[in-house]
């Protein structure tokens, strides 16, 4: 079953949404979570991170996404909203290939012979939503969307790590003074450091490595670099992504939330998110 390639995921929106495409530079404003410091090791086990070999503390409001088979009810606007879903990240999933290829199980035929199953959706959660849905009685499994289903290049593209959204690394995030030797590797992993950032002109020639020309056996890095991720981990883009971000690159710090809307419903009608008002960042 070919759940594996962009393909398949754009010839069945119905199932996984939109596609949407964007340059890996553009200069807009995100906000991440620096989980990795210059000098830091750091890498991702089955959704964990690790920072130098000890286990990173989650994120209280952390999500991931989640195959979420139900009982056989339709979920209605209120069950969704019991466990914080927003109406932009319901998605249910229909097609008999992708269901069986997650293990769901069909619960009888319809009058064509077809294979009939319970309403399944794939839904971001908290750990405290997770844990009230697993007490709910809505459901009968739930399990951690594969990352295999949603398959993306992570970075660094040009090099074939078997790194993916949910296993990535281990990575060394560049420090300033930092001397590094090159090879094969570290070439794919650190060029758009190299070029992008540090305006240097990288060419490989038979096997070696030139860096304006010079050929070169090891590399000093000019600036510190961080390493980012967003809570959303299942649909955020970030470093796992594009890569380390320099420090000339980082704007600014989050500090208070000052208005939070829920854009599900009017200003009129629970609109506005009174309880994250005026709390500062570092709370959320």
């Amino acid at each position: 079953i070919p759940v594996n390639g962009s393909d398949f995921i754009r010839k069945h929106e119905q199932d996984f949404g939109e596609t949407v495409f964007r340059p890996v530079d553009r200069r807009e404003n995100y906000v991440k979570r620096c989980i990795g410091m210059p000098g830091d090791s750091l890498q991702v086990i089955d959704n964990q991170v690790y920072i130098n070999g000890t286990k990173l503390k989650n994120p209280q409001k952390m999500q991931l996404n989640y195959i979420v088979e139900t009982t056989g009810v339709f979920w209605n606007e209120s069950i969704f909203e019991l466990f914080g879903v927003s109406k932009e990240d319901r998605i249910q999933i229909n097609n008999p290939n992708i269901l069986n290829y997650l293990g769901i199980k069909p619960v009888g035929k319809n009058q064509r012979g077809e294979d009939v199953y319970n309403p399944v959706y794939n839904i971001p959660l908290t750990q405290e939503a997770l844990h009230k849905l697993e007490k709910s009685g809505y459901t009968t499994s739930i399990k951690v969307e594969p990352d295999e289903l949603y398959p993306s290049p992570c970075y660094p593209v040009n090099y074939n790590t078997g790194w993916s959204r949910d296993n990535y690394g281990p990575i060394w995030v560049p420090k300033r003074g930092a001397t590094i030797e090159l090879n094969e590797f570290n070439i794919a992993t650190y060029r758009r450091c190299f070029e992008n950032y540090e305006d240097n002109k990288v060419r490989i020639e038979n096997g070696k490595i030139y860096i304006n020309d010079t050929l070169s056996e090891t590399y000093t890095f000019k600036y510190d670099y961080y390493f980012m991720m967003g809570d959303n981990r299942h649909k955020s883009a970030d470093s796992r992504s594009w890569g380390f971000v320099p420090e000339d690159h980082v704007v600014g710090k989050p500090i208070l939330v000052w208005l939070s809307l829920d854009k599900d419903k009017n200003i009129f009608n629970g609109g506005i998110r009174w309880n994250r008002l005026f709390k500062f960042v570092g709370n959320e």
